[in-house]
């Protein structure tokens, strides 16, 4: 339902296209948005009740296009490369705070709601350009594995963090952040990514996101709930979200379940809209029994948002996993600790002892979001895309709206909403139940949905570069 985005420069009108309507300014648009939303104060779930907003409100951008997590597909490429568990968690964190690099840069927006049936396909080109981690060095410099009493007392020690871990200056800090995505990298990896609204009540779409020359998925389900409480917008991940689950092919398979905290769009009434985060993240890995704990803090001194973060990394119990809070894991039991600003730089330390307590020239940035931008797709062209994919689907509407001409694009979006309740209604009828083309399931108890022969093609064609649907879909 709700995305956090930067602005979308609009395209100048054609000489032959309507004229534009009036444009809103944005305390007129606030004030429509704060009139709409006190009608929902009180409902227990505003993405199921999926009001429309009128079109000048809007995100010129389909849902299933802008929901996706390969902001700087560079970090999920990467993912699996370290021989160590430990380093390999590292990995998926290092991931995991990139995926929402455009909330983090962006503003909040509301992108159109997906139709049942709408479908979203795209590739990323990336360079295996990300920085090694590699622990292994401070854990012999210290004398000791990482968690161990030897480890706490000498790793404050060390006169620096190794240049291996990606630093080219060792008197400087170490950093295993990304870089920024290139354009047109020069050795690509290919990372693809299909997606498909498999619900309409309540709204849930599956995604899946491949990559066999790394030996690397990933899938879940997207569906959000949200509660207006007259100040703010809280938004939770639904029952059918349990997250995004990361299957490492190459290390038997280990997958790893990345799960969502809620979210508040704050600043409503001020009439300067801003996102928090304030809530538990929990990362998983059965196959190697290690668990990150990722506590969000939204509010500082005087109530202004500190956006910061700070987490563990622990070995845990898969079959009695009971540790939901940091201070629930023995201090001795900690291997790694990490904390920071999440919209701007993360770093990580080794063993139980506070991050302060490390001398900056051993803290490892994990993270650093200030450089980077959300990378680009690769698209379908034109002419290969079917009528329910999202770029067809809304691209009257959002041709309207770049244009400026609200009045047009409001009326082609409540054809398409209408359309759908039509179709609705038939399937009703004629007692039809819908079933999605690409995913064996519109939602599943354990948040995996699985691919249909259909999707297996669709994704294996967009690994080559072919985007004909010819035989897929008719």
């Amino acid at each position: 339902m709700w995305a956090f985005s930067s602005s979308t420069a609009p395209a100048a009108p054609s000489s032959d296209a309507p004229a534009a309507d009036e444009p809103q300014n944005d305390g007129s648009k606030l004030k429509t948005f704060i009139s709409i939303l006190r009608k929902f104060i009180g409902v227990s779930d505003l993405a199921s009740v999926r009001f429309s907003l009128p079109s000048q409100l809007l995100e010129p951008t389909p849902n299933l296009e802008y929901w996706n997590y390969l902001d700087s597909p560079n970090a999920f490429v990467a993912i699996g490369t370290a021989d160590d568990p430990v380093d390999r968690m590292l990995e998926v964190l290092r991931f995991w705070f990139t995926k929402d690099l455009k909330y983090a840069k962006g503003k909040p927006c509301k992108p159109y709601n997906s139709c049942l049936g709408e479908f979203f396909r795209c590739n990323w080109e990336t360079e295996d350009d990300a920085p090694r981690i590699d622990t292994t060095a401070l854990r012999r410099n210290s004398g000791s594995t990482p968690g161990s009493s030897a480890s706490s007392t000498r790793s404050a020690k060390l006169s620096s963090v190794p240049a291996g871990l990606g630093s080219a200056n060792p008197n400087a800090a170490s950093s295993v952040s990304v870089s920024q995505s290139a354009k047109n990298p020069t050795k690509p990896v290919r990372v693809s990514y299909l997606t498909e609204q498999t619900s309409h009540h309540p709204p849930v779409s599956a995604f899946y996101i491949d990559c066999p020359e790394k030996g690397l998925h990933a899938k879940g389900f997207d569906q959000i709930t949200a509660k207006f409480t007259g100040t703010s917008i809280k938004v939770m991940p639904g029952e059918h979200n349990l997250g995004i689950f990361i299957t490492v092919e190459r290390r038997d398979h280990e997958t790893y379940q990345l799960t969502h905290p809620a979210a508040h769009l704050g600043g409503i009434l001020r009439g300067a809209l801003s996102v928090s985060v304030g809530d538990m993240a929990y990362i998983t890995c059965p196959e190697t029994r290690l668990k990150a704990i990722l506590r969000y803090y939204d509010d500082g001194w005087l109530g202004r948002t500190t956006n910061k973060v700070e987490g563990i990394i622990f070995r845990y119990d898969p079959e009695n996993d009971d540790k939901r809070q940091i201070q629930d894991v023995p201090e001795e039991e900690v291997l790694v600790r990490l904390g920071g600003p999440w919209k701007e730089k993360i770093v990580f330390t080794l063993g139980p002892k506070p991050l302060s307590s490390h001398p900056p020239e051993n803290q490892i940035t994990i993270i650093d979001i200030a450089p980077l931008t959300v990378a680009p797709k690769v698209l379908p062209p034109r002419e290969q895309q079917l009528p329910h994919e999202s770029l067809q689907l809304w691209g009257e509407v959002t041709e309207a709206i770049l244009s400026k001409q609200f009045s047009r694009a409001t009326t082609v979006k409540q054809e398409l909403e209408e359309a759908q309740r039509e179709k609705a209604r038939e399937r009703e009828k004629n007692g039809e139940t819908w079933k999605p083309v690409f995913f064996e399931q519109a939602t599943d108890k354990a948040g995996k949905p699985s691919l249909t022969e259909k999707g297996r093609e669709v994704l294996n064609r967009a690994q080559k570069g072919d985007w004909s649907m010819d035989g897929i879909l008719s």
